[in-house]
């Protein structure tokens, strides 16, 4: 839709994966049959990444004049369950359109969803202060968070974050050894209206959910104090079209909401619970995620510092007003 609205035609790969992985909160066949009937330019191709043919057979129909790959398994628990499928999706995938791009299109900005598992668990290596409410960085050379520095070997990734750095690291060596116009961005907490979340997948839009239906949500580990930014999809396809704008080969950008949108499990129930009016009910587990952050806020100063005239627009009381006010369709 935001390209469309440019005046873009728009080609969409989707085959709903997300159903099969989440069940019915993962399902957007209500957004497809929206985005077909609300958006001109727009196209739909039912397809599997991993079809490597088929893939290459529509990039070189197409000949796009950009690439936005969206396109994972995102969730870091269930690619421990499928790990398998994990890896063929979130790498092979990527291979795949990345050969596809090369054969047909390799002067087309490819730009790349990473994550920002690709450090692992190595961010927890930060010296924390535990605060009433949440984590943070206890140290205030680092209050800016995470920057591209920050190592992504010798840590604990999960498979996901294990997947998609292998991706990752594709992107960029396509970049660098083919001279193509890549960028990784590696992105943490994205969300906005309409966001379909799940429990492995999709933090405040799920949150939101299990206090509308009165869901016992489950908190793993760190007393619920674990803290991420959080990043509109506007933000996103704003950085995204600067990319676009102005390419560059095998670029590397830490994508978030940074400090002034960041949020802890507790500090996000509370609000959502004031704003819908219902209780935040939810069940401890005393386990944290193998590989899972404490305290992750995005240092966004190498991006903003390219692209000096993008910028955050949505902050974290308008996307948790606009969860709440546009949820998405309860299956």
């Amino acid at each position: 839709m935001f390209l469309a609205e440019r005046g873009w035609r728009v080609h969409g790969i989707d085959n709903n994966m997300r159903q099969d992985f989440f069940g019915p909160d993962g399902d957007t066949t209500w957004n497809l049959d929206r985005l077909r009937r609300e958006v001109g330019g727009f196209e739909h191709h039912e397809l599997d990444i991993r079809d490597r043919s088929g893939i290459a057979a529509l990039v070189r129909e197409v000949r796009p004049q950009l690439i936005f790959h969206c396109a994972a398994q995102p969730s870091h628990d269930l690619a421990a369950r499928r790990p398998f499928e994990d890896f063929e999706i979130n790498a092979l995938g990527t291979l795949n359109l990345l050969e596809a791009a090369r054969d047909h299109c390799p002067d087309s900005p490819f730009v790349f969803m990473s994550t920002n598992k690709v450090y692992g668990d190595a961010p927890n290596e930060l010296p924390l202060v535990e605060l009433e409410t949440r984590w943070d960085y206890a140290d205030e050379a680092q209050r800016e968070g995470i920057d591209e520095t920050c190592r992504i070997d010798v840590t604990m990734h999960s498979l996901f974050g294990a997947s998609k750095t292998s991706a990752d690291l594709l992107v960029q060596e396509y970049g660098r050894y083919f001279g193509m116009p890549t960028a990784c961005f590696r992105a943490g907490c994205v969300t906005g209206e309409r966001h379909a979340g799940a429990e492995l997948h999709g933090f405040i839009s799920y949150l939101a959910r299990a206090i509308r239906l009165g869901r016992t949500y489950r908190i793993f580990g760190y007393l619920g104090k674990q803290v991420r930014d959080n990043i509109h999809s506007y933000d996103v396809c704003t950085a995204m079209l600067a990319f676009f704008e102005n390419p560059r080969l095998g670029a590397v950008y830490n994508l978030g909401g940074g400090r002034a949108n960041s949020v802890s499990v507790l500090e996000a129930g509370a609000r959502l619970e004031e704003l819908l009016g219902r209780p935040f009910m939810y069940e401890y587990v005393d386990e944290p995620r193998r590989g899972d952050h404490i305290c992750y806020i995005t240092d966004l100063r190498r991006l903003r510092g390219d692209y000096p005239s993008w910028g955050i627009t949505f902050s974290l009381e308008e996307i948790l007003e606009q969860v709440v006010r546009e949820p998405a369709p309860v299956a």
